[in-house]
């Protein structure tokens, strides 16, 4: 279990084998490639002092070594470019499960139950369906025909995980799966625009609540797209956004749909086509025009959503609040909330002297802390960084 535990912890911080190696020889302590492959392969079992260092190398606690997870992670769909390799991801699949087990922990301490409301998964055999199972969930969720505020947070609220991955990766498009058979979990990248991240997790929900079992993967994959434009604006929307029939669109009437409903001007230009607002004659003329604009890649428009988790931090600070957990646990679970902004603003008011003047393991916490919220702006300040040498005679005796 342990070698399956710092396997995990490695993947989910995206680090080679050789890389924890150097990290853990950095810290003071021995260690090869071989090394680590071993323990993770069961062959050998590390002792306590290269289990702290291992810690500190994979920014986890020791303890989280010795822990076995009570819950199982079944991925049903993973979305990328063909060129992804093997070891970016297993990265990104490690980093889910990481979040996954936070959340889980979270649950079992506050005994919050929060099943997940979903529609029954159905089998569909052409795109089209693809529309009524989006309805259903628009109905399972409450939604009406209202463009949604966040899907992130709506999939959140309706007790499902949805993992922001932070991993710079190219190429990853999402990720989606159950936890326990029972509860879904859906990924995308954090870096990706707004629009962007709410298509790729309602595409991600779309593999969950689709069975394409009869259908070749491209068209699964077109019945997933489907689903995502029909979940994110219905049919009846489109049409009454834009009228039932239309001979000519001016494509800044599909800016202003962008910003209210946070779908890209392109898959919009799609979603009037599938409602029958405008056939597929016209659908391929405007999206030449979008070629000879620009616009495949760049968007004259951005928009500006608010798809960040917040679930986690929610159940974080509600067991910190309720001393179900130390501050330092609540940094390893949800790092950066334990430490509201204010509280950081007042231990970086205390002088030198104030701090030398603290228990030893506060004030070990609170420069390690500092160390944490600086070092970007110091890695990043070339004139923090650029020393020139200095000449032995150059320097006041």
């Amino acid at each position: 279990m342990i070698g399956d535990r710092i396997r995990q912890a490695r993947l989910a911080a995206a680090l080679t084998l050789k890389e924890t190696a150097e990290r853990v020889s950095a810290a003071g302590g021995p260690s090869t490639r071989q090394a680590l492959s071993n323990y993770e392969r069961n062959e050998r079992v590390p002792d306590a002092g290269t289990l702290l260092l291992l810690a500190r190398a994979l920014d986890v606690r020791p303890s989280y070594f010795l822990t076995k997870p009570s819950f199982s992670v079944d991925w049903k769909a993973f979305r990328c470019h063909r060129a992804m390799g093997k070891n970016a991801k297993q990265s990104i699949k490690a980093f889910a499960k990481s979040v996954v087990e936070r959340h889980m922990y979270l649950r079992d301490l506050l005994n919050t139950d929060e099943p997940c409301s979903l529609p029954t998964r159905r089998r569909v055999t052409v795109d089209e369906q693809a529309e009524e199972v989006a309805a259903e969930l628009r109905k399972c969720w409450r939604l009406g025909e209202a463009p949604i505020e966040s899907l992130t947070q709506t999939i959140e609220r309706n007790g499902g995980i949805a993992v922001s991955v932070p991993l710079e990766v190219r190429g990853f498009d999402g990720l989606s799966g159950y936890v326990n058979d029972a509860c879904p979990v859906v990924a995308a990248s954090r870096w990706r625009p707004d629009d962007r991240v709410r298509f790729d997790l309602a595409h991600e929900l779309g593999h969950l609540l689709l069975d394409c079992e009869d259908l070749s993967e491209k068209e699964e994959e077109k019945c997933a797209h489907r689903f995502a434009g029909a979940l994110l604006v219905p049919s009846s929307a489109m049409q009454r956004e834009l009228g039932q029939r239309r001979r000519s669109l001016e494509l800044r009437e599909l800016a202003l749909l962008k910003l209210k409903y946070g779908l890209s001007m392109q898959a919009l230009l799609y979603r009037a086509e599938q409602s029958g607002v405008i056939s597929e004659t016209q659908r391929k003329r405007y999206h030449k025009e979008f070629g000879y604009r620009r616009w495949r890649k760049k968007e004259p428009v951005d928009f500006e959503g608010d798809e960040r988790p917040t679930r986690l931090k929610q159940m974080t600070l509600r067991a910190l609040a309720e001393d179900l957990i130390t501050p330092d646990k609540a940094e390893e679970l949800c790092p950066g909330c334990a430490l509201e902004e204010e509280e950081k603003g007042a231990e970086m008011a205390l002088s030198a002297a104030d701090v030398l003047q603290l228990p030893p393991a506060q004030r070990d916490e609170i420069l390690r802390r500092a160390a944490l919220m600086l070092q970007d702006a110091y890695a990043g300040d070339h004139e923090l960084t650029a020393f020139e040498p200095l000449a032995a005679d150059g320097i006041d005796e």
